[in-house]
């Protein structure tokens, strides 16, 4: 073999160590995200059941407004007083 074809084994056989040393310390640095991911993940999840099941839903907040109209009421505006919130984080972070 050449020493032309020696070196570039060589220099590949060392690049693809240090790219799986590279892989293995973003593995590393991504675990301490994996908590926040979760999170994220179960709120997406949650979502995605309510969107699913907005019927029954609706079903609940309707007879919640009748069975206990000032609970349902003081709810509501607390999920008004958070939409807002959250609107206000929107625009601040984008």
């Amino acid at each position: 073999m050449s020493p032309e074809l020696v070196e570039l084994a060589l220099r590949k056989q060392r690049l693809q160590i240090r790219s799986a040393e590279q892989r293995e310390a973003l593995v590393a640095h991504a675990r301490a995200f994996a908590p926040v991911l979760g999170g994220i993940d179960r709120i997406a999840d949650s979502v995605r059941w309510a969107r699913d099941n907005a019927p029954i839903l609706s079903g609940v907040a309707i007879f919640v407004l009748v069975a206990r109209p000032r609970a349902a009421l003081r709810w509501a505006r607390r999920g008004w007083i958070s939409w807002q919130f959250l609107q206000r984080v929107r625009k601040l972070v984008s």
